[in-house]
């Protein structure tokens, strides 16, 4: 319901500043309109139709047919129509000034002919040549005012039209934009406020889609980071409880006399300070990695020589378990710029996640390759795998296939993640995957040299 009345009223304040919009431009097109018509009022011409009257044209065509203005009086006398009938208070004047008709009379070798304040000159052109004026009263010429008042009234209608249109156009945009903008907006002043289940309709034209469709990507990215941080949280509240129970434990029995402070009692505890130390590491490491402020001193690695290290390391471990470790492809030259240090810990991660899972009498190899530019190290064995499902899974913080395996047989999870972290960082790529004949496979790929 509180979403529902978020989404009217920014839908409403929205279709108001639509309108306001539209509002403001048919005002303008009005006023400029206005401003133009006055400015053509103001500055009168031969050329300017509001200036130019009827009778102008005919004594224009006259003179061009006679050649002269002898018998001019013939058109007053032929004009019919009221304001034609209002010209016989005008005054004629030939191209010297001199009258010509004075109110209807034809005027022999008239005088030169000067206009008073109150009289409007009107010149008569033929061929762009003065021939002659038209001098009549300011106010015997209501063609001016009647021409302004015709030339308006289409601008008003056309206003009124594109007020009514304005109103209509609003109302489809409110159904095809501000609706959907709306919800958009309405969503992430809720997702603002915590509530990171918003979802909006994915609707209205190809714009608003993409933004609706990326606004729900956000959505899911923040829903789907804040259940991670939460699940971190509570992971890491758990592999912190059990050492410090056991510690605990350990500590108050020795402190009750029920344990004697001997090396069988504060051993345990001790082992118990080394877990919460290396979870503490992994832990500070990982973040550093994830915001890439870890340091790297890259330098020429050769990947084969890293795989036999990291098989010397634990061929000690993988004897004690029964499970055969070697190393296949060795003779390939596969050579990148990468962290040896980094490196070593992530193939080591991988080996020691490897030999967690594999039952004794098993085997885990590595594998070095290279392909073009690309040269990979992969660490492989033939364990149970993991299910397709969990595939995507394997890289998260705290990930175990089964969450009921204990620390000493699976691990507080964050191995993976660690060198993802470590991998992604210098540039390369990591991936998992189930090998045909049963078994995890999981590869790095980087940049050969």
């Amino acid at each position: 319901m509180a979403h529902n009345n978020t989404v009217r009223a920014i839908r409403n304040r929205l279709f108001l500043l639509l309108l306001r919009a539209f509002g403001i431009v048919i005002l303008l097109y009005f006023l400029v309109v206005l401003a133009t018509t006055a400015f053509v009022l103001a500055n009168p011409s031969e050329s300017n139709p509001l200036f130019r009257l009827p009778i102008t044209s005919r004594l224009e065509t006259y003179y061009i047919a006679r050649g002269g203005w002898d018998g001019v009086t013939i058109v007053f006398a032929n004009s019919l129509d009221f304001e034609s009938r209002q010209w016989h208070d005008g005054i004629l004047l030939d191209g010297n000034d001199r009258v010509v008709v004075d109110r209807g009379v034809e005027v022999v070798n008239g005088p030169v002919y000067s206009p008073g304040s109150g009289e409007t000159i009107v010149p008569i052109m033929v061929n762009r040549v003065l021939v002659g004026k038209f001098i009549v009263s300011q106010n015997a010429i209501p063609a001016q005012r009647r021409f302004t008042f015709d030339f308006l009234r289409p601008v008003v209608l056309v206003s009124v039209f594109l007020a009514i249109l304005t109103v209509l156009i609003g109302m489809l945009l409110t159904r095809r934009v501000v609706l959907p903008l709306a919800e958009v907006t309405a969503a992430a002043k809720e997702v603002a406020d915590g509530n990171l289940s918003t979802r909006v309709r994915v609707a209205g034209p190809d714009d608003l889609r993409i933004l609706s469709d990326s606004f729900n990507q956000m959505a899911d990215s923040l829903e789907r980071n804040d259940r991670e941080r939460r699940d971190m949280l509570a992971d890491i509240a758990h592999e912190l409880r059990t050492p410090l129970t056991v510690l605990r434990g350990r500590l108050e029995g020795i402190l009750d006399g029920i344990y004697q402070p001997d090396e069988d009692h504060i051993v345990p505890a001790l082992e118990e300070t080394y877990l919460l130390e290396r979870l503490v590491d992994d832990l500070r490491l990982l973040t550093l990695a994830e915001a890439r402020q870890l340091p790297f001193e890259k330098r020429e690695l050769d990947l084969n020589d890293l795989a036999r290290r990291v098989i010397s390391l634990f061929q000690a471990q993988a004897e004690e378990n029964q499970i055969h470790l070697s190393l296949e492809s060795g003779t390939v030259e596969a050579k990148a710029m990468l962290d040896p240090q980094r490196t070593e810990q992530v193939i080591g991660n991988l080996v020691s996640n490897a030999l967690h899972y594999v039952p004794s009498g098993g085997r885990v190899w590595i594998e070095v390759r290279r392909i073009n530019e690309v040269v990979t190290i992969s660490v492989n064995d033939n364990g149970p795998g993991v299910p397709e499902a969990e595939l995507a899974r394997i890289f998260n913080r705290f990930w175990r296939e089964d969450r009921s395996r204990s620390r000493a047989s699976g691990g507080a999870g964050l191995g993976l993640a660690i060198a993802r972290q470590l991998v992604e960082a210098q540039g390369g790529k990591i991936t998992a995957g189930n090998l045909p004949e049963g078994g995890l496979q999981v590869t790095c790929e980087f940049t050969a040299i």
